[in-house]
This record gives structure tokens, sequence and C-alpha cells, in this order.
């Protein structure tokens, strides 16, 4: 610790002038107001991000008719699809997405792995080849006939790798519908070789499937007040910007499969038996255990015999932006209520599954309802699927398919349990973000995947405590560390690492600013305000910042600068702490204290080894005087008088001179900015007494200076160490300048043998047969 001493008089001046005088030409971009960046408010936006009186948003409604050929495993459909112009502008054209092409063998394809995130030419896998070869085999393109309007006239179209252009008879004027018909087809392809949103899991053993089919259908692209059509190519990464409408779907399938939907089952009597919907009678009163509408044992019956005809199931679904179904004679089906609601929370899993999906899904399902809807609103839709197939994770409106399972024996290992949990939790809370606030993933994959895994976060927390496997701060300090970093506004479809950029950075910055910046109180109220306000709406992220910040009444341009727009990162150093030393000006109190600094100065090794010499001073004992015998403590007239006029003029001001006399200890702070990002700054304070304190210093400190700061400490006690982040929750990227006085750094090493040089002799000796050696 540096100790300075300062004079009584700096105790009459403002604590900041004891500091250094920062903001001469030094960085302060980080405190610039946001608005110059951000979309000018509009009658559709407001300035406090909500929507306008203005505001408005175009519908799509569709009537389908599918049939899922379980023998070619292919897809044939036809469609009216209703289209509802709220725009105050003319259309002279309609933009549909075609996302199943992104299979298609176009001499561009998208689907082959050449990315980032596909082939390493530095060790390409077995998985790899296969995937490859399976693609050049299979041709997913949509086959697209009868396009027509409404009364069977052929409309121009143009198809644009995944995206329809069509070209109505008329421009379609505000407020007006235009409806036209559409049929297509497609082959269906096998999830575990071509990897995609939908497809199916071939059982090799029993050649049954699972079918989960996703982004199968021609979908309206969104036309939208701030980007006009989103007609942006599909090209994996970027998911969805849909329009919301009302679906009439029949799903015809083979008889004995089970087939779970977007929406509600129209038709039950028709397609479930007595017993299954007695049973979903009763799971519609239970709340605390899941009841099977179909049985294990009955699942296990439909596998060994393929029913010949077939059964169509109806679903319709009011108010959605999209539309999946999985369909399967292997699938357990099992359901209960979630408690203090009508939803109705169900689960479809093969006998694979078990004995993990049947204990966690429908749980997870329900706890996810009830969590995610006391941060933002009350789910809205009468049911909520998780259907175990091929992929993944992945969610639609009130339906999601998830992936994990346990070993063919029936155990799993911990990582395996709370990835299923934790992707239903995920997969589910998807009808939140972006099914029901309405973001645009095409650009900004942050405004679904980012906030729904914070608010999965706050989920996981409250399943249990010490969750397993959290995506919190001390997980994401690698990637934060990354040089090649992208800011997690980019455009969705040129993020290499999507997982940390736009799923754990927003993640635990919202986090950083719930615990630590707003509070747990105005951030929840703010959040909840945000997704309330967009409820079946499309927000920018400007919608989302404005809000947050119109709500909470803090200033937070500073926060989305560095955490959305930037791509610093957190690396506070704790560079010095200077230990300010009250001057008392009392001579009786300083020259023996300045006496005792002085004679505690170490020896050195010149002056320890020239004490035994003769002196001379020793021998003529006449050459000593008044100086080798006068004490440097001693006070003079002088200094007693130097005193007594500073005390007489305290009295005058009106300051008493105990001041001079305080117990308090001073410390200066001395921080900096290593990484670049602002950020609130936590201290841990140790004292020598043994006891602590957190100090928690607002992100402001840096306002005049982004790179240095510092903090005056006043305090009785006696400092002896500091701490930066303590609990290591603001994903700083170097812990080891976090301490002062710095720590020793602990690091581990194996020891290994040595290998020996190949020996080609031996070996080949050893081959020989004994005869034919010498």
């Amino acid at each position: 610790m540096k100790a300075c001493i300062f004079a009584a008089v700096a105790m009459f001046l403002p604590l900041a002038v004891v500091a250094h005088d920062h903001g001469h030409g030094v960085p302060v971009a980080d405190f610039q107001q946001l608005g110059q960046d951000l979309p000018d408010p509009s009658p559709q936006r407001l300035a406090s991000g909500a929507p306008g009186a203005g505001y408005w948003q175009n519908r799509a409604d569709y009537e389908i008719d599918v049939k899922l050929d379980d023998v070619a495993r292919t897809i044939s459909a036809s469609a009216t699809i209703t289209y509802h112009n709220a725009s105050p502008d003319t259309l002279e054209y309609l933009w549909v997405q075609l996302d199943q092409n992104y299979l298609s063998h176009q001499a561009d394809s998208r689907a082959v792995p050449n990315t980032k995130r596909g082939i390493s030419p530095d060790k390409i896998t077995y998985f790899a080849v296969d995937r490859l070869l399976a693609y050049e085999k299979y041709d997913g393109e949509m086959k697209l006939s009868g396009i027509t309007d409404a009364g069977g006239k052929p409309l121009p179209h143009a198809v644009v790798k995944t995206m329809l252009r069509l070209d109505p008879p008329a421009p379609i004027k505000p407020g007006a519908d235009f409806v036209f018909k559409i049929a297509w087809s497609f082959p269906i392809n096998d999830c575990k070789r071509i990897n995609a949103r939908t497809g199916y899991e071939l059982f090799e053993e029993e050649q049954n499937a699972i079918y989960t089919i996703a982004q199968w259908f021609p979908r309206m692209a969104a036309y939208t007040d701030y980007g006009g059509w989103i007609n942006k190519q599909f090209l994996g990464t970027g998911e969805f910007t849909l329009e919301f409408g009302d679906y009439l779907v029949r799903l015809t399938v083979p008889s004995d499969h089970i087939v779970a939907a977007t929406g509600e089952l129209k038709n039950q009597d028709q397609v479930l038996t007595d017993a299954q919907r007695k049973r979903l009678d009763q799971a519609r009163r239970e709340v605390r255990k899941p009841v099977f509408i179909v049985t294990p044992d009955e699942a296990k019956a439909k596998e060994k015999t393929k029913a010949k005809d077939e059964k169509t199931w109806v679903f319709a679904a009011k108010n959605v932006r999209d539309f999946a179904f999985a369909s399967s004679r292997k699938f357990i089906w099992d359901a209960m209520n979630v408690e203090g609601t009508k939803v109705l929370a169900m689960s479809l899993y093969p006998k694979e599954g078990m004995p993990l999906w049947d204990k966690y899904s429908t749980h997870a399902i329900a706890h996810t309802i009830q969590t995610y809807s006391k941060y933002t609103f009350d789910y809205p839709y009468p049911v909520a699927w998780s259907v175990n197939g091929p992929v993944g994770g992945m969610e639609y409106p009130m339906i999601c398919f998830n992936g994990p399972r346990p070993e063919k024996d029936g155990t799993y290992s911990e990582r395996t349990k709370y990835s299923l949990i934790g992707v239903v939790i995920h997969e589910v809370g998807h009808n939140y973000f972006p099914m029901i606030v309405n973001s645009d993933e095409r650009q900004w994959t942050w405004m679904d995947e980012g906030l729904n895994s914070f608010v999965e976060f706050l989920t996981e927390e409250e399943w249990e405590n010490d969750w397993k496997h959290r995506r919190d701060a001390r997980s994401m300090v690698s990637y934060m560390r990354e040089i090649e970093r992208v800011p997690v506004m980019t455009n969705s479809e040129s993020i290499a690492d999507l997982g940390p950029n736009a799923y754990g950075q927003p993640t635990v910055a919202l986090n950083i600013l719930r615990e630590h910046v707003l509070g747990r109180e105005s951030f929840d109220q703010a959040f909840r305000t945000y997704a309330k306000r967009w409820m079946f709406k499309r927000p920018t992220p400007a919608d989302f910042f404005r809000t947050i910040e119109d709500v909470s009444g803090v200033d937070l341009d500073w926060f989305w600068r560095g955490w959305f727009y930037g791509t610093g990162h957190v690396d506070v150093s704790v560079d010095e702490v200077v230990w300010l030393q009250m001057d008392t000006r009392d001579p009786s109190v300083e020259k023996p204290k300045d006496k005792k600094k002085k004679d505690d100065l170490p020896i050195t090794i010149t002056r320890e080894r020239n004490y035994p010499l003769p002196k001379r001073i020793d021998r003529f004992p006449e050459l000593k005087d008044f100086y080798d015998t006068y004490d440097e403590a001693t006070v003079l007239p002088s200094d007693k008088k130097k005193y007594e006029s500073l005390i007489k003029e305290l009295r005058e001001a009106e300051i008493d001179p105990a001041i001079l006399k305080t117990p308090h200890q001073f410390y200066l702070i001395k921080l900096s900015n290593v990484g670049g990002m602002v950020t609130p700054v936590i201290l841990k304070l140790e004292y020598k007494d043994g006891s602590s304190e957190e100090m928690q210093l607002p992100a402001e400190i840096w306002r005049f200076d982004t790179r240095t700061a510092e903090k005056v400490l006043f305090t009785r006690k006696e400092l002896k160490s500091v701490t930066f982040d303590p609990r290591q929750e603001l994903v700083d990227t170097d812990v080891e300048n976090n301490f002062w006085p710095r720590r020793l750094v602990e690091r581990e090493f194996q020891m290994s043998k040595d290998d020996k040089a190949p020996n080609p002799m031996r070996e080949l000796q050893k081959s020989k047969p004994a005869s034919t050696k010498k």
C-alpha cells in the first residue's frame, strides 16, 4: 500500500479534488446517447418504446390439407391462404417463404455445411463425410403447383431460392384482402443424416419412424413498417419473421399414428378411442402427476404392426404465426393441467425416451408456463406440447421438438437429465419469445434467443437450487476474451459463434442489468411491460431499449452500447490503493511520527558493513556538538506557534479543531478499464480486524474517463485488501488483476511419461514365425 500525507486544508475541499482531474481529451463515447443510432420514433413506434396509435400489422390465414406418406416418406399438401393488408401501402406483389428449399439441389445450395460452423479441414469426421454423401443423394426442393387466385386463375410467380414472389392480378390496396391457392410436395429428410428443422428419425430394428415436421409449407413473409418486405433468404440461422393468423389444418396420416400439432384437436371423437378421451379429461384435472393418454404398453403394441388405412386429424389455431406437427405410431402420450390455468401440458415420446421423458418433460412444460407467465404475461394458448424426436431443440407455436434421451440400458448422465429439462424450458419458453412477442429473427437473433435464454435462466433457478450446466457469467468468460467477436446486434446469418453471441451474452447482460444496475423490482417491471406491450406485435431492438429505459427511469445507453453494439469486454484492474494519512499539523504528533518512519527505514548493506569501522568522532569527542544529541522529534516554539495559529483560524471559520484528530482512514482506490466495456464496479473490502463489506459503484464512475477511475474510501478501519467482482458475476475476463494486493497465481500441471521412439526392428522380429528367426 502506498501511503501519502495530505494536509488538513484538503478536508475543506470536495473529495473529487483529492483525486486527479479527468476528462480532458479522454474517450467517453460509451456514454454518448444512442438516439442518433436508433430509428426516429414514429406514429407506429413511440419514443417510449410502446406501439403507437398508428401501429399496424398484416395477417395471413391458412386452410391446409396435408398428407404424410409413411411408406414413401413424403409430404403432399394444398392450401388456401387469405392475406390481409392492414398497412397504409398498396402492395404490388407478395413474398412467401419456402424454407424447405434450403435443402434443395440448387447450384448454390445453402444446406451443405461449408461455413465456420460446418466442416473443419483440420478435423473431418466420419459423420461429416456421411452427411455430405447424404446431401448428394437427397433433393428436398419443395415442388410447387396449382398457384392460382381464389377463382382458379394461375398467378404469375417466381421462385427465388428460399423465397416465392407472387404477382396478384391487381395491386392489393390498404385494408384489402387477397386469397390465393397453392399446392406442394417434398421428400422428408432423414434428420440424423441431413440436419434440418424438419425430418424423420428411423428406428432400424422395427422400421418405424418419428416425424417432426416444421417450416414445411409456404408461409407469408412479413411486410413491416421498419423494413418493408422481410424477404431475406433463409440460410439456416435467421429462423422466423412471420405474420399472425388463424389456421385450420387437416392432417392425414396412418390410422395407428398419434399426432401433436399447433392448436386444438377438433375431431377427437373420430381419432381417439373412448379410453384415450377419458384419460384426456382426467389429465385436465390433474396438476401433480402426468396421466398416460397412450400408455407405454399400448405404444409398444402399435410398433409391431403397421396400419394400411388412414385417419385425418383436424387442428385449429387462433392468432399464431406458424404451424408444426409430429406424427408416429411409436408415441407414448402423457398430459397434465398447468396448475392455476386451463392450459394442458402434454408430451409425446417413444419407449426409448423412458425413464427420462415420463419423469421430467411434462413437469418442465408446466413449470415453464408458470414461471414465464410471472415474468411476462399469462400464457394465452390452450395447449403446450413437448415432443421427443430427431431435432435437438426447436420451437413452434404450442409445440416444440426436443432430443435428449437416456442410454439404451435406461441409464442417463447428469448432463442428459439437465439437458432435457433445460431444452424443454427453453423451447416451450419460445412461445413467449418470439411466438407471441413477435420479433424479427431474420434480422436480430438475440431478440428471441437472448431474451428467451434469460427467462430460461430465471426459470431454471426456480426449478432447484444450484442448477447444473447453467449459462451464467462464468461460462461466458472464454468467449468474451475472443478478439474476433461481432456485436450482438449483428445480422443473424453473419454470426459464427451463435450460441455465446445470441444466447449467452444477452443472458448474462440482462442478469447484470437486473442485479447490479436497475435492481430486481425495477427491472422486472420494465421487462414485464415490454412483454405485455408487444404481445402479438412485432418489436424492434429500439422498442426494447426504449421501453426498459422509459419504465425504469434510468438512462442505459452506455449499457446497450457496451453489451449489444460493442465488442469490448469487462476487465477491470485494481491497480493501486493509496493510504491517505492525515497530517494533523500538530507538531507534538507529526514530528515523532516522522522520526519513527525515518528510523524504521531498512538499513542498507553498505551501512551495516560500515558500522563496525572505527569512527573519528569517537577518537576525538571534542568534535561533538549540539546536533549529536538533538532529537528531531523535539517541538520547537515556532512549531507550536504555527499550530496554535491554525487552531485559531479553524475556530474563526466555525470548524471544530477536533477534525484534525479524526480516527478515520482515507484510501484512494485506483482502477483501470483494461477490457474497454463500461461496467458497474463491485468491490469487496477486507479489513485488518477480520471484517469485510461489499461496495457497489455505478457504471457512471467511468463517465468522465472510460479508461481510469478512482474511489476515495472513508472508514474507521484499516484496509487489508480490495477485490473487484468478488462473486465473479460481471464476466471479468482476467481475475488475476482483480486483487490488491496481487494474489499468487495458481496453475496445475500433470506429469507425463516420455514416449519412446518407434522401434520397427522389434515389431517386425516379433511378428516373424519362430522358425525364421536367426
